[in-house]
């Protein structure tokens, strides 16, 4: 599951790491250090240009609201709901199927927070069942520091209600893929545990290695098949993860201190 994450990189840096050709200074993001469902988020994108001349795909870095609206909806409501699309079902799920064999992206990250799940709290999920609170939150991140590139899609939504050069008549959204928690050692544990991204939570968001960039953002993929194939988990081993403070469970906190690692889980968290 991805529910949460933090996103500081500047923009500049962002063009530099995914090799940016278009991207807009007024669409500029502050940093984030608790990005939740429903704000706006960078997302990297290949599409070709409004309006240019040359009918190529153009590399951008575009800013979507998080919680994909499929084009078919009649209301946006429902796109809080819908921040998480599973690597499993993705292509045959009719909200994301189409998203996924045209419009995909990176929604790129610091890391992801994630809070840990007792074991009856797992099941519930698994089944698809309400959940008991959660409990000590982790931050979760490439162990060498690099970018967190979430895989994800993106769509676009026309509000009906709206006139066609109102500024708000289409909104374009995205999702972040899933895929099964790692199960493997973390490259760097905390001293107190969890050893493995799976004791933390079952879920995880899919991180796309740089070998796999070109080809997820490639519109010219679209074969659900071929595309099934990149959905593939990154390597073991890469990921590393600490307890951080509970107060980056409320969404109003926000600065630098929420990714400040603890020496160990806070009293009365679990683990």
């Amino acid at each position: 599951m991805c529910g949460r994450y933090a996103s500081s990189r500047r923009p500049e840096d962002l063009a530099g790491i995914f090799e940016i050709e278009k991207w807009e200074p007024e669409e500029t993001l502050e940093p984030d250090y608790n990005v939740a469902p429903t704000k706006e988020v960078y997302a990297v994108l290949d599409r070709p240009v409004k309006d240019a001349a040359d009918p190529r795909p153009v590399r951008q870095l575009r800013r979507l609201k998080w919680g994909l609206v499929p084009s078919w909806a009649k209301t946006p409501e429902g796109g809080a709901r819908m921040i998480n699309a599973r690597a499993e079902t993705v292509h045959e799920k009719p909200s994301y199927r189409r998203a996924f064999a045209a419009r995909r992206c990176i929604i790129p990250a610091d890391g992801y927070y994630e809070w840990v799940t007792g074991t009856q709290e797992r099941d519930l999920e698994v089944e698809g069942k309400k959940k008991r609170p959660r409990k000590q939150p982790y931050f979760v991140l490439p162990a060498d520091g690099s970018v967190f590139a979430m895989a994800g899609l993106y769509e676009f939504w026309r509000d009906r209600t709206l006139p066609d050069d109102h500024p708000q008549a289409w909104w374009v959204t995205c999702s972040v893929i899933t895929t099964e928690a790692e199960a493997t050692p973390l490259a760097v544990a905390p001293a107190e545990g969890p050893y493995s991204l799976a004791e933390i939570h079952p879920r995880m968001p899919l991180m796309l290695t740089p070998d796999r960039w070109d080809a997820w953002l490639d519109p010219a993929r679209t074969d659900p098949e071929d595309l099934r194939s990149l959905l593939e988990p990154p390597p073991a081993g890469l990921m590393r993860a600490y307890p951080v403070s509970t107060a980056v469970s409320n969404v109003r906190n926000n600065g630098p201190e929420l990714l400040k690692e603890l020496d160990g889980p806070e009293e009365g968290t679990l683990f």
